[in-house]
């Protein structure tokens, strides 16, 4: 029989050997194996300027934390799991935290749930809630900076300045679009070593021509996490070959990447680091009655808020949200190709990207391909400005007219609604039946879940919301479970302080 115990396969994770130079911090991700076997990998993040004082205890305190963020998805799989440099107790407890959530949602995400890259009989796991899912004990040590002691850093940053978690995606492109209108704009784009970066390139490209405040870490996080892959014998060894949309068991991920920007914004000044999610990636579940975020923790607005949270402790005053949370997929891709028809053209929202001639193109052929080829379609533009071919686009409309896409059900259903308004696709049993009109698709949303304005602070909301406004079809709030309209004005923008503006 499975147990959540069968996963715990090593003895020991030491993330250690930390080494600083002005433009570079890296460390040894080191598996100490049952039988007495180690293997070791270093993690690494490179910047285009100088951002790193090995001499100074905040940079060092900074660089153990940026290499810690990949660990914390493996507190279900060792014995133990040691961090070695400059921690203080603010650190200990935000890695705690976020490692017992990230194993609970691992647990439930991806061990409970049916997962290609599971080798029988790792995939038929039975276990129950419990009080701690992390199975590692967490240790902490400090060996290499001994006497470097990390103080409270209390400053003042600028809230006009934003750093944006940026990819070429359309959030992120929309994102910069609107700050680029209100306030300065530091695009930030981590290039993770692998594929990935290929949905980056086209905007990236576009950026360092026009935006100078554009910035490009580097980072080999992909290169770690497959290399554990490699030592996780419950994973198949064919790992690489297996397509799929979900990563075999990593979770923490967008902190990895963010990790990365808060370096640039410290040395910046910058006030509000910005990342782009829409109102559908704040999401709870419950399976076999634990809790959990449906795989999307780090996208959703609680991942903001426990970031903000530790911001505030650090005594750095860094606001974290996203701007987006009020809009569907539909809604953010409407306001990018209206008022944004420069950015919108190198938008690239496929992780199955290729190049042809120096310009990344996305496959046409993955899920996320059909949904922006039918949003771009309703919305009566052409998905060629941004790279699909006339037969992508009749497939993708096909394929729409057989498969569902990944989104929340009123929002799926809108989407279909206006496809066959449009007589975009056929009209047959699975899209009469997938079609539904919920008008406030194309509105923007407000509840206590999901999109709260207490959950962005107050000096954005004018300016931000004047621009939404105008493409948006009204405004509705949630309540007793029904969407009522009301008016997006001064006194709704002021009447609920941003939860962190005391703190």
């Amino acid at each position: 029989m499975i147990t959540l115990e069968s996963f715990k396969v090593h003895r020991k994770l030491a993330v250690k050997n930390i080494y600083i130079e002005p433009k570079k911090v890296k460390a040894t991700y080191c598996i100490e194996k049952s039988l007495g076997e180690t293997v070791s990998f270093e993690l690494i993040y490179s910047y285009e300027h100088a951002y790193f004082n090995k001499k100074n205890p905040i940079d060092v305190n900074l660089a153990s934390m940026m290499l810690a963020q990949v660990a914390i998805n493996y507190g279900l799989f060792f014995d133990e799991i040691e961090f070695d440099g400059l921690y203080n107790k603010i650190d200990q407890q935000f890695i705690r935290d976020m490692m017992e959530n990230t194993s609970r949602e691992i647990l439930t995400n991806k061990l409970l749930i049916k997962n290609e890259f599971l080798k029988p009989p790792f995939d038929s796991l039975e276990t129950a809630k419990r009080e701690v899912y992390t199975q590692a004990r967490i240790l902490f040590s400090n060996t290499q900076f001994e006497g470097l002691v990390v103080n409270r850093d209390d400053s003042r940053p600028d809230l006009n300045k934003y750093a944006i978690l940026s990819s070429g995606g359309k959030d992120s492109l929309l994102t910069y679009g609107i700050i680029k209108e209100i306030g300065e704009p530091f695009p930030v784009f981590i290039n993770e070593a692998g594929r990935h970066w290929f949905t980056a390139v086209n905007a990236f490209r576009h950026y360092r021509a026009t935006e100078p405040r554009t910035e490009k870490p580097w980072c080999n996080s992909d290169r770690v996490f497959n290399w554990m892959l490699k030592h996780l014998p419950f994973i198949k060894e064919n790992y690489a070959g297996i397509r799929a949309d979900i990563y075999p068991v990593r979770l923490w991920t967008v902190a990895v990447f963010l990790f990365g920007v808060i370096p640039i914004a410290r040395k910046k000044g910058i006030g509000n680091i910005l990342i782009g999610d829409e109102y559908d990636t704040t999401v709870k579940g419950n399976l076999n009655g634990i809790s959990h975020y449906n795989a999307l923790y780090d996208q959703s607005k609680y991942f903001d808020n426990a970031m903000t949270r530790y911001y505030c402790r650090k005594g750095w005053m860094i606001y974290q949200f996203s701007l987006l949370r009020s809009l569907s997929e539909l809604l953010i891709m409407r306001v990018l190709i209206k008022r944004y028809p420069e950015l919108q053209k190198h938008q690239v929202s496929c992780h199955a990207a290729h190049q042809v001639d120096g310009r990344m193109y996305p496959c046409g052929k993955c899920e996320k391909c059909r949904r922006i080829i039918g949003m771009i379609t309703s919305l009566g533009d052409d998905p060629e400005k941004c790279g699909y071919n006339a037969l992508q686009i009749k497939k993708g409309l096909e394929a729409l007219a057989r498969k569902s896409v990944k989104q929340i059900g009123s929002d799926a259903g809108h989407l279909y609604f206006m496809m066959l308004d449009k007589n975009l696709i056929e009209q047959n049993d699975f899209t009469a039946k997938a079609a539904r009109k919920h008008p406030e698709i194309m509105k923007l949303r407000f509840d206590n879940e999901r999109s709260n304005l207490e959950d962005m602070p107050l000096h954005i909301r004018k300016p931000l919301f004047k621009i939404l406004g105008e493409y948006a079809q009204g405004a509705v709030r949630r309540v007793n479970n029904r969407w009522v309209d009301i008016n997006v004005d001064d006194d709704f923008l002021t009447e609920r302080i941003y939860k962190f503006d005391e703190a």
